[in-house]
């Protein structure tokens, strides 16, 4: 930690965590180190609300008071080949997910209907290992007749890609694409074992190169410690994505973490600061899992801590907010939805 990282603001307690994020995060823009995330996921609770108020002023002052809306779709669920201990969809676990594909027209009328929500971002997603090229042949012709249908920023989560598919994905005018991390490198191989964090990352990297934006975030609760937190928030700030979905575990039957308790709703709100701190610029979003993990009350204390972006509706096999409560409760905060032509 350097010294001009350190040094506090007049009157302030040099020592402490968050008069040093005050002026290096809020005031000079830099995001905190992997060291300074620890020690802010190490606050006591009764810190949590001035944690939550300092994270929410950097937002306000690097990203604004705009938030994101985007919805997400299956196009093919469930038989995914991997073995990601959090997931249904994976068709090694005994989980309640059968395999099914969606048709275009189906694809077309969910975009259509999360635009009328004042969304901005449709995500197609799909679960398998990487797009064969019948899954290619189909994102190709629902995103043609989606642009046909709504005018709406199209994003796809497709697994991990090659080269040529990664081509293919950018012509077709792909907004963005989302590949999780899931967690810290050193984490990932209790989580996933049939492929490699450094895979992921080699996708992600071919993504940024071809234009696309990048989407990548994870999943809080999957048995990590907090330090594998902080080095998770360190990774991510490496990598510098355009947007970081987190999700908190909704543990799902039949899965190895089927059985894990949820993340407390203090550790989970510390973490949404952490994660604005050390990535005081991005669009970080309310993802999966928040409905059990924070309830009514703690979607607007994450709001109010440092988020700028939410998945309205439902997710994937799991059931979300209405999008109506999400809605109302921006307008209750008076922040506005991005624009469909607003830059990041």
């Amino acid at each position: 930690m350097t010294q001009a990282a350190t040094r506090p603001t007049p009157g302030s307690d040099s020592t402490d965590i968050l008069a040093v994020a005050r002026h290096q995060v809020l005031e000079r823009g830099e995001g905190l180190s992997q060291e300074q995330v620890l020690e802010v996921l190490q606050l006591p609770d009764e810190r949590l609300e001035e944690l939550l108020a300092l994270a929410h002023e950097v937002r306000m002052a690097h990203c604004g008071p705009e938030v994101e809306v985007e919805g997400i779709i299956s196009l093919k669920t469930g038989g995914c080949p991997e073995d990601c201990h959090f997931c249904s969809q994976s068709g090694l676990f005994s989980s309640p997910v059968r395999s099914a594909w969606l048709d275009v027209p189906s694809l077309v009328e969910a975009a259509k209907q999360t635009a009328k929500t004042g969304a901005t971002e449709f995500c197609i997603v799909a679960a398998v290992r990487g797009p064969d090229e019948r899954l290619l042949a189909q994102v190709a012709a629902g995103i043609e007749a989606i642009r046909d249908a709504v005018d709406i920023q199209i994003a796809c989560s497709l697994g991990m890609l090659t080269a040529e598919q990664v081509d293919r994905l950018a012509a077709m005018g792909v907004h963005r694409y989302n590949h999780n991390l899931e967690t810290a490198r050193s984490h990932f191989p209790n989580v996933v074992t049939t492929h490699t964090w450094e895979e992921r990352w080699e996708t992600l990297s071919m993504v940024r190169e071809a234009g696309m934006e990048v989407c990548c975030g994870g999943i809080l609760g999957m048995g990590e410690t907090v330090e594998q937190r902080a080095e998770f928030a360190a990774n991510l700030a490496e990598l510098d994505p355009d947007e970081v979905p987190l999700n908190f575990l909704n543990p799902r039957p039949g899965t190895p973490f089927g059985d894990l308790e949820v993340l407390p709703a203090s550790e989970a709100l510390k973490s949404v600061a952490a994660f604005r701190l050390a990535l005081p610029r991005t669009m970080l979003r309310f993802a999966g899992g928040r409905e059990i993990t924070l309830g009514d009350l703690g979607a607007k204390q994450g709001i109010l801590g440092g988020i700028n972006a939410v998945i309205v509706g439902n997710y994937l096999t799991t059931l979300g907010r209405p999008a109506e409560s999400d809605l109302e409760l921006l307008e209750d905060l008076q922040m506005p939805i991005k624009a469909l032509n607003a830059s990041l």
